[in-house]
């Protein structure tokens, strides 16, 4: 799978994490640390790569602006570790959710899979 990092996640951890399972990884840092939200958005769907975030902010652009993009991974409260643990978790129960246009919110209790088509 392709992945863009957005700033709020791009840690080193989570990087060398998906580096090692085998997949393409991009991080917004290293892209441009000020590319707006909108362009990410596009970047992503553009490259076919699965956003991942801490910023809410995607939901308005997704449901309000109703903008195209790709799958969105939000983590909410989560340190570094938890959020490698949980793309580890989700990548082996929710793959098939991450080939869609869909938000998947992660926090410390659940994933919620919102498809917004």
């Amino acid at each position: 799978m392709k992945f863009l990092l957005d700033v709020c996640v791009s840690s080193r951890s989570l990087q060398a994490f998906l580096l090692e399972q085998g997949h393409d990884v991009l991080s917004a840092i290293s892209v441009d640390s000020k590319a707006s939200d909108q362009q990410l958005l596009e970047l992503a769907l553009h490259e076919g790569r699965i956003l991942m975030t801490e910023d809410k902010d995607f939901g308005e652009l997704v449901f309000v602006l109703r903008l195209p993009h790709g799958p969105i991974v939000r983590v909410v409260e989560l340190t570094v570790d938890e959020q490698v643990q949980a793309l580890g978790e989700l990548l082996s129960y929710y793959a098939d959710e991450l080939n869609a246009p869909v938000i998947v919110t992660v926090t410390r209790s659940r994933v919620r899979v919102r498809h917004t088509t």
